[in-house]
């Protein structure tokens, strides 16, 4: 059964897992965003003691890849690929939205919803996708800004449950009896799943090529001349 190192610094909540098959060998978390990139190698480093196994006896690192912090995805892909490259592993990358999806249907485990998780990014936008139970893509995953139309179509005939920082902001303007808001929390223990089924089709990433999926083009300000 595969040993898999799992990170998350994708979002305000960091976390990271070691699990082996499904069966969750140790857990760390941090919610201060500031501190991600300081309490990733530490933490790994406890887990690894306190499940006594070694770096070098893990089959694989799955990371999520986005959307969310600019810094987050960094900092979490570069430990993520630097594991790899050190120790010979693979590299899985995982959407951001799809574990925090996993994690609201794990919650609800309801088949006729629709799950919509979303990442707060400024004032009214989110990043967001719109998944069956089955994962199955219903609407694309996108950056968004929230009206009081969005989800309008679906939500005729469909509950959706929206979940996530971004789900605040739809929760002031859209108004049908048929939208749940969910507060439960995503962590690296939601990639678990995805993470082995990936593994088991040898679906990985190229360690030289992987990149961060920002959600949209990320703009920086030029140096003044």
């Amino acid at each position: 059964m595969p040993i898999i190192l799992h990170i998350d610094t994708a979002t305000e909540f960091a976390s990271v897992c070691l699990s082996d098959d499904t069966k969750i060998l140790s857990f760390e978390a941090n919610q201060e965003q500031k501190n991600h990139a300081s309490f990733l190698q530490p933490a790994i480093k406890k887990m690894m003691l306190t499940s006594k196994i070694d770096l070098k006896d893990i089959d694989a690192v799955s990371v999520t890849n986005g959307p969310g912090s600019y810094t987050g995805l960094r900092v979490g892909l570069a430990s993520a690929k630097g594991l790899c490259f050190a120790l010979n592993k693979p590299l899985i990358t995982l959407s951001t939205l799809e574990i925090m999806a996993t994690s609201s249907i794990e919650e609800n485990n309801q088949s006729e919803f629709l799950y919509c998780p979303m990442i707060d990014a400024r004032r009214m936008e989110v990043f967001t996708a719109l998944y069956t139970k089955e994962l199955i893509l219903v609407k694309d995953a996108q950056a968004l800004i929230l009206d009081e139309n969005s989800f309008a179509d679906y939500l005729k005939s469909h509950t959706i449950v929206f979940s996530g920082s971004g789900a605040k902001k739809a929760k002031t303007i859209i108004n049908s009896m048929l939208a749940k808001f969910s507060e439960v929390q995503h962590s690296a223990k939601n990639m678990i799943t995805l993470s082995l089924h990936k593994f088991s089709e040898n679906n990985f990433s190229d360690i030289a090529y992987a990149s961060p999926n920002y959600g949209k083009e990320f703009y920086t300000i030029p140096p003044k001349k």
